[in-house]
């Protein structure tokens, strides 16, 4: 139990392991069970199968740092033989599977994973978000999803992480949070959106933020703002808000004439915002519009009939004339047709 793998730096004092940039294809099959804190980085593991770390042979296991492993495959059942485990680091891997089972059926400890440019791969993201979704890792309190190139975000993702406090989502390609929900995340204190894609925040991302009432911190620096009268809610929300982390260096990337221009420094004027650009009330005004114009048309109509009433009486009476004498002139013309003598006489008469 006591003994140190070929490869690897081991300290029994500080509960550690370190194989650090020893072209290791597996995880070594010997490790020290006293260990706590392992360092395997900078290897070629490809895949970590079930049963990479042997079942009950490393109780303690608290801390993994598998980061820059060239690792690819994350296996079911991978990390579920560590029942202490509660940090996990699998950074600058080229992902390209992720088993949802990969910390078993049951529940995890896990309390932080870092995920640095480890989800380039969309399905490998979609399985996280499938895992993180399902209760998997409902003690996660740490996770960073900086720099995989993330555009947009599943809506439930966050819903089933209520004791997560930290959420990095730091330099992605992140264009809007319009259907993503950040409810029950009652105890997030710092969320991360710095070096995205970001052209405006919107009301119903702003309440969430409102709701959160734990939440102290929140980034939004180097984004693409775009300063129309879109930003005005955002701007807004800005001045009356002391959880955006410098929030005076937040400044307009479009339109040109705007760039530059500090968010707290914009008024309404500059904007031009003559017109409403709440969508849903400009539809809900058109709609009722559509409606009184309808419905005078209705009653204009419903007046020309009660003041044309005799008229289209007597023009009703015409046309029930009229269709009765074409119809008696079908009747006779059919009794000629069905009675042979009548057909003859006809005929004669003809003649």
């Amino acid at each position: 139990p006591g003994s140190c793998p070929a490869l690897c730096e081991c300290s029994e004092a500080a509960k550690t392991v370190k194989c650090v940039n020893r072209n290791l294809t597996a995880v070594p099959p010997d490790l020290p069970s006293y260990v706590r804190n392992l360092f395997i980085t900078g290897n070629r593991l490809a895949r970590l199968p079930a049963g990479a770390f042997p079942p009950q042979r490393l109780p303690d296991l608290s801390a993994l740092n598998l980061s820059g492993n060239h690792l690819q495959a994350v296996e079911a059942g991978a990390f579920a033989a560590l029942p202490a485990l509660r940090q996990l680091d699998l950074s600058g891997n080229p992902l390209d599977s992720l088993s949802p089972q990969a910390f078993g059926e049951g529940g995890s400890p896990l309390e932080e994973l870092v995920l640095h440019g480890a989800l380039r791969n969309h399905s490998v993201f979609l399985s996280l978000a499938a895992m993180l979704q399902s209760g998997a890792l409902r003690n996660l309190s740490r996770l960073e999803l900086a720099d995989n190139g993330l555009l947009l975000l599943p809506a439930g993702m966050f819903t089933a992480l209520p004791a997560l406090r930290q959420l990095d989502l730091s330099n992605n390609s992140l264009v809007g949070l319009r259907n993503v929900s950040f409810q029950g995340l009652g105890q997030l204190q710092s969320l991360n959106l710095s070096d995205n894609s970001l052209g405006v925040l919107r009301n119903s991302t702003l309440a969430q933020f409102r709701g959160l009432p734990a939440l102290q911190r929140i980034g939004l620096g180097r984004n693409a703002w775009v300063c129309d009268c879109a930003i005005e809610d955002l701007v807004a929300w800005l001045k009356e808000s002391d959880q955006v982390e410098g929030k005076e260096a937040l400044t307009c990337a479009y339109p040109d004439k705007m760039l530059g221009k500090a968010l707290l420094k914009i008024n309404g004027s500059e904007l031009n915002c003559s017109v409403p650009v709440d969508l849903p009330s400009q539809l809900q005004t058109s709609y009722v519009f559509l409606g009184i114009v309808l419905a005078l048309i209705g009653a204009i109509f419903l007046l020309v009939l009660y003041l044309n009433r005799k008229g289209i009486k007597k023009w009703m009476h015409n046309i029930r004339d009229a269709c009765r004498d074409h119809m008696e002139g079908y009747h006779y013309r059919y009794e000629i047709n069905a009675d042979p003598r009548l057909t003859n006489l006809s005929s004669n008469s003809d003649v």
